[in-house]
């Protein structure tokens, strides 16, 4: 852990180039060390979505995954490349859903094995491969492979957009669909100010990233490889009762075991507890450790969110041109 929290300051030396830094592999020992306690606090869907009221945390995933399914006009057999594909929540809901054929690609192999078994189980593995690999560097897949692609909070990782951008532009048939989901600073966010520039550094750290684009800088990386944007839309500013994306990790919704895994009061209780755990051997040491990570991680997103100067509901549509 005391290797990873000072990332940022490894930064400095460079990004993926001939330095001693590279930040793929910060994203990879990231995952390696938070996966297990992501799923089990959040769900095998690894990412956020527009809530309302009216639905619980996972029916929002499931409906914001199917908004996904719709905006990529997905017909069965097609070939989809799911970029970053954490442990395969969304891809085995596109395979049910759509009847397509899916390529996981992932640097990170917690990730993947856990995808393979859970997407076995779930007896969808014959619609499914899978590629251990990083999206900047996907030399294994042919050009022009895939009628269809999406990256869902995995290109917010990449140590240069516009090169992981080029790289899928790379693996897609001419005239095929992107969807995108990215973590983004909004208009709101002011650079001067010493809060926000706190909150966005929180947010770095906690989730591993190399810096936040706005809404303006993704859409330029993707034209600038070629990709034509139809549409780039906030999907946390709804019309009608939403609730903010943020709250399940701020105040009570659905049942108390979610409450014990999401809420602030939750997490310190699973640290101190898992410190007692820790001393007895039950888990392995730096457990406590890592919630506390997700802890302070949780707190940035909300005061991101809050502050109105961060989302992680980018959602984008792009073209290949024929």
């Amino acid at each position: 852990m005391r290797d990873f929290n000072n990332w940022t300051d490894l930064a400095a030396t460079g990004v993926d180039g001939p330095g001693d830094y590279s930040h793929s592999k910060t994203a990879r020992e990231y995952y390696d060390l938070c996966t297990a306690f992501m799923v089990w606090g959040w769900s095998e869907s690894l990412h956020f979505a527009p809530l309302t009221p009216s639905e619980s945390l996972e029916q929002s995933i499931e409906r914001h995954q199917r908004l996904m399914i719709s905006k990529l006009e997905l017909q069965p057999d097609m070939t989809v490349i799911d970029v970053g594909c954490g442990v395969g929540g969304p891809m085995r809901r596109v395979v049910r859903e759509a009847g397509v054929r899916v390529s996981g690609i992932n640097i990170n192999e917690i990730q993947l094995d856990m995808a393979k078994r859970l997407t076995a189980e779930a007896g969808l593995d014959h619609m499914v491969d899978y590629q251990a690999c990083s999206f900047m560097d996907m030399s294994a897949i042919q050009d022009g492979a895939f009628d269809r692609g999406y990256a869902i909070e995995s290109t917010c990782h990449a140590p240069d957009k516009q090169g992981a951008f080029a790289e899928i532009f790379r693996v897609l048939k001419p005239g095929a669909l992107l969807w995108g989901q990215e973590m983004c600073l909004t208009e709101k966010f002011d650079p001067n100010d010493s809060r926000h520039k706190a909150i966005k550094q929180d947010l770095m750290q906690g989730i591993a990233l190399n810096d936040i684009a706005t809404f303006a800088e993704v859409n330029h990386a993707l034209e600038s490889v070629g990709f034509e944007v139809l549409e780039g839309v906030d999907r946390d500013v709804q019309q009608g009762p939403s609730t903010p994306w943020y709250q399940p990790m701020e105040s009570r919704q659905g049942t108390l075991g979610n409450a014990v895994r999401r809420l602030p009061w939750g997490r310190k209780a699973m640290v101190a507890g898992l410190k007692l755990a820790e001393a007895v051997r039950l888990f392995p040491a730096g457990s406590a450790e890592v919630v506390r990570l997700l802890d302070r991680t949780a707190d940035a997103y909300v005061a991101g969110g809050k502050s109105g100067i961060f989302t992680p509901l980018y959602c984008f549509l792009a073209r290949k041109p024929l």
